[in-house]
């Protein structure tokens, strides 16, 4: 690891992933975005494709990820970009993708992601936000483990949210199954473990030369945001001015914290942070919506989530 001193760069809120990538030769690469066919994850994989390196987008949807990597051919040419069945709410896919993979992997993006979803279980009884948002990547991470070490200097990037400020993991009941279900603490929740993921993953894989790093892109209004009403959305952009207000990225902007973090020099050895706009982000400060919780980064919090994670899949 190198010295704890924060990560700055020259990067912006409003740089996007094209400029955060330039000048970047990714060449011989090979690199895996989890829900690459929407959102930020199409623009994420289109930078990386553009700077040479082999992308394959691990989508539920095939027909959407074979539109979308003939779009990411024809506007990078780079014709290896490919497409793969995952599932991250189902064991079985994920265990499937993990072990169809064949070869190093230098970078894995955990990207895909389920928001402010309604009460809905997995058919292990497990909360949907959860299992998907965490769960899913775990289990996918792990799973590649032997790929990313086999790389050498590889990297995963975790894709968390300021959301995350709006909850800790609450390991007494991760699932809610004691108290009511609310649908933006298990977003939060699951976005704390994305960060706390992180964290452990970093000191465990440190070295096989692995380094993850967490990040926040931005407010995209993407597909992820399909449970969310009109309503919830007015008052979102009702919070205006302030340290409070939201300010909406496009889907090139969003993109591009994760490929700083997968890309930069200056992440060389880095893993356990939290980067937001291209920085990485300062501790949290009450009344903003910036920042990283001290709970996010608890190293304790961090080994008893990945024992949770490693347990609750066994069974």
């Amino acid at each position: 690891m190198t010295s704890s001193a924060p990560i700055t760069t020259s990067f912006t809120a409003e740089s996007t992933a094209a400029e955060v990538v330039d000048g970047i030769d990714l060449t011989g690469r090979r690199v895996i975005v989890t829900g690459g066919a929407s959102g930020i994850g199409v623009e994420t994989a289109r930078a990386l494709a553009g700077a040479g390196a082999e992308v394959t987008l691990a989508v539920r949807d095939l027909a959407a990820g074979e539109r979308t990597a003939e779009d990411l051919i024809a506007t990078t040419g780079n014709k290896r970009v490919l497409v793969a069945p995952l599932d991250l709410a189902d064991r079985a896919s994920v265990a499937s993708f993990a072990a169809a993979w064949d070869g190093p992997l230098h970078v894995l993006v955990n990207n895909a992601g389920l928001m402010a979803s309604p009460e809905i279980r997995t058919p292990e009884g497990w909360e949907m936000q959860f299992a998907t948002n965490h769960l899913g990547h775990f289990a996918l991470a792990t799973g590649l483990h032997r790929a990313l070490a086999a790389a050498g200097g590889a990297r995963v990037v975790s894709v968390s949210s300021s959301a995350h400020l709006r909850s800790p993991v609450v390991f007494d009941d991760i699932h809610f199954r004691e108290r009511p279900y609310d649908p933006w603490l298990a977003y939060g929740q699951s976005k704390t473990a994305n960060v706390l993921f992180a964290v452990e993953a970093s000191r465990r894989w440190a070295d096989d030369g692995i380094t993850v790093n967490a990040l926040m892109p931005g407010g995209i209004r993407t597909r992820l945001q399909r449970y969310i009403t009109e309503e919830d959305l007015d008052r979102m952009r009702a919070l205006s001015g302030g340290p409070t207000a939201v300010t909406w990225k496009t889907p090139e902007q969003g993109a591009a914290t994760s490929v700083l973090v997968a890309t930069s020099p200056l992440l060389d050895g880095v893993g356990g942070r939290y980067f937001e706009d291209c920085d990485e982000a300062a501790p949290h400060q009450p009344g903003t919506r910036r920042g990283v919780a001290a709970y996010a980064l608890d190293p304790e919090a961090a080994t008893l989530l990945w024992q949770i994670s490693i347990d609750t899949l066994a069974a």
